[in-house]
């Protein structure tokens, strides 16, 4: 606390007068500076509000982006189990379509195989009879009649 100087009539009016006025001007800038603050707290409660509701809307991308994902996994599975069970239906007709034209060989074979045993008696009953000609043709030949 500043002291004052005593006159005749109580204290030196000057100096009160000074005292005064630079709490005046203290106060003065106490009330500005809180102005300023009251101002910029103001501002950073408005920004604060702000970036809650960014936040807040962050996090339901957030949320959204992860059911999206994985309604793209299941997706993604079903259509590989989808794919999958595809594959093997054409893998089981490929098996028996393959089995049917392997059967359809196989009795081609038999018959190829039949007839060319047919094929053999046949040529072989031939060349007998042929041989049997050529026989007869020596023995006529040889025989002078």
């Amino acid at each position: 606390m500043e002291k004052f100087s005593y006159e005749a009539n109580g204290y030196n009016r000057k100096e009160v007068n000074q005292f005064v006025s630079d709490v005046i001007t203290q106060t003065e800038g106490i009330i500005t500076r809180c102005k300023k603050q009251n101002a910029e707290l103001e501002k950073l409660k408005a920004e604060l509000e702000h970036y809650k509701n960014l936040e807040d809307t962050l996090k339901v991308a957030i949320m959204k982006a992860e059911e999206t994902g994985d309604n793209i996994k299941r997706m993604a599975l079903e259509e590989s189990q989808m794919i999958v069970t595809d594959a093997k239906h054409n893998a089981s007709r490929i098996v028996n379509e393959a089995l049917l034209k392997a059967e359809k060989i196989e009795n081609n074979a038999a018959i190829l195989e039949k007839n060319m045993k047919i094929f053999k008696r046949k040529l072989k009953v031939i060349m007998e009879q042929q041989m049997a000609v050529v026989d007869e043709i020596e023995v006529l030949e040889l025989d002078p009649k």
